[in-house]
């Protein structure tokens, strides 16, 4: 059964700061997070509980099998909220991957320049409108291949792929499924372990 949500805030972020630099986001307090695209600067909230849990519980489900080599093929880095510096563009997904034949090693530097293979955006209220389109749009422009977008609250993974410039809706997920999902699709993820208890 899905939750009911009894109210939800309809605020989104929205640009801050036109004609924003890199100094403008070493200047934010550490409770937020910065992001510069197309010269604006968008500042977030950290994540809620919901938001948070989720996002802990897929870097867990993905990372051991596909960073670690346990019980899958390995070959990945993945990364928590790596600060993405593509081109001009500056964003932080909630988790990221890159192919170890394309990144053989993680480089030791606070703004990785190699756009990731794939990129997963868990959505919340007041970030979801931005994840969706702005952010959408610079991974689609950096030739990111895979875009899982994740609804902790309505529990849903839509799988995007790029092709020829444009996103495609590989695949739906819902619920407490378990599910083969691209580019992880080697090895069976529980859905069940990403959401907050039935009754939270």
């Amino acid at each position: 059964m899905l939750p009911v949500l009894r109210s939800i805030d309809v605020s989104y972020v929205r640009p801050t700061k036109a004609g924003a630099t890199y100094a403008d986001i070493e200047a934010l307090p550490e409770h937020v997070v910065g992001e510069i695209v197309d010269g604006d600067l968008y500042v977030s909230p950290r994540p809620a509980v919901p938001h948070a849990a989720a996002s802990s519980a897929i870097g867990t489900e993905v990372m051991g099998p596909f960073q670690f080599g346990r019980g899958g093929p390995g070959g990945w880095w993945i990364l928590d909220e790596p600060e993405l510096h593509l081109g001009p563009q500056i964003v932080v997904p909630d988790l990221a991957g890159w192919r170890k034949e394309r990144m053989p090693t993680r480089p030791r530097v606070v703004g990785i320049e190699l756009p990731p293979d794939w990129v997963c955006e868990v959505l919340s209220p007041t970030t979801a409108v931005f994840d969706r389109t702005k952010k959408l749009a610079v991974y689609a422009r950096a030739g990111v291949s895979w875009h899982w977008l994740v609804d902790p609250l309505m529990r849903t993974l839509e799988v995007l792929q790029l092709e020829n410039g444009a996103w495609t809706v590989a695949a739906n997920f819902g619920g407490n499924a378990k599910i083969r999902a691209a580019p992880f699709d080697a090895v069976e993820l529980d859905l069940a372990l990403w959401w907050l208890g039935e009754d939270e």
